[in-house]
């Protein structure tokens, strides 16, 4: 395959040279694409990809060498910096030690039209400054620790969650260049909750995204989002977590569904999933909860 053949930067690496040292592979339907990564010293260099490919140091320690689209650099890298590839640029890359990174690749073509209304001198997802070494962010390092910690509880990222994570680290790397995103002031407007709300119940079993509630109420997402936390007092992809549990544990408590069922009933891929999402927010099996609802006294008795 040429160098100009790639679609996205994930293909690249899982089929070019590097992909034998993979370690996790996550996709949201071409919203993120998220991976784990351990290659030893070497060239790194990567074709034009549409996508904006941000990377997380996760042990530190090595040398790079690098034009990542805004000038050549060299530099040391530490555990928690972050390097920022522009896309369409043909990047020219080396590490000089084994080296351990987590990477969120971005198309660019979904995230300029998800925020077309709020995205200003940086339309193109090019960040000028930031391509031309490391850089640190706590608001970044901790948005992307969440993503792949719900992630692993959850299986693939949900387009909400895609979205959300996505929307708040382009905040974050908007603000750093100067460009900060202008932010919604005031909360929904009471028929905007209420209609979200109702649409959520709705549409619990699936995959909802943050567009189309946006939408839904004449906002953008990146807007909407904020505002729906200021009105709710939690995120939407917190909101949902909650209307499923509620309703898993009706489902439990009034018919006879296999887990299964349930869990496909509130949107979840699996029974192990809907198992993980339990025992963090409930402590414990949606079996168990089931018996404790149902038989309160054998269950005492049983603990």
């Amino acid at each position: 395959m040429s160098m100009a053949a790639y679609s996205s930067y994930t293909q690249w690496y899982c089929e070019g040279h590097l992909a034998s040292y993979v370690r996790t592979m996550k996709s949201s339907g071409g919203m993120l694409n998220l991976l784990e990564g351990a290659p030893p010293a070497g060239d790194m260099s990567d074709p034009p990809v549409p996508d904006l490919v941000l990377h997380y140091d996760m042990m530190g320690g090595f040398g790079v060498t690098a034009d990542l689209g805004s000038g050549r650099f060299s530099a040391t890298s530490r555990p928690g910096n972050f390097l920022l590839a522009a896309p369409n640029f043909a990047n020219s890359i080396s590490i000089d030690n084994h080296h351990h990174i987590r990477t969120i690749a971005f198309p660019i073509a979904y995230w300029t039209r998800l925020l077309e209304d709020t995205l200003d001198r940086v339309s193109s997802l090019d960040f000028g400054a930031l391509h031309r070494g490391p850089f640190t962010s706590t608001i970044i390092q901790s948005a992307q620790r969440n993503l792949w910690r719900l992630c692993d509880e959850e299986g693939a990222p949900s387009r909400l969650l895609a979205q959300a994570a996505g929307c708040e680290i382009l905040a974050e790397l908007c603000r750093l260049v100067g460009s900060p995103f202008t932010s919604a002031r005031g909360g929904l407007a009471p028929w905007a909750q209420r209609r979200c709300l109702e649409l959520m119940r709705e549409r619990l079993s699936e995959d909802i995204s943050l567009d189309e509630l946006a939408a839904e109420v004449r906002l953008s997402p990146f807007h909407f989002a904020r505002m729906f936390k200021q009105s709710v007092g939690v995120p939407p992809r917190v909101h949902l977590t909650r209307l499923r549990v509620e309703k898993a544990c009706d489902l439990l408590e009034t018919t006879d569904l296999q887990v299964t069922e349930i869990a496909q009933e509130v949107g979840y891929s699996s029974n192990q999933v809907l198992a993980r999402v339990f025992l963090k927010h409930l402590h414990m099996s949606p079996s168990d909860y089931r018996r404790a609802v149902r038989h309160p006294v054998r269950s005492i008795v049983l603990q």
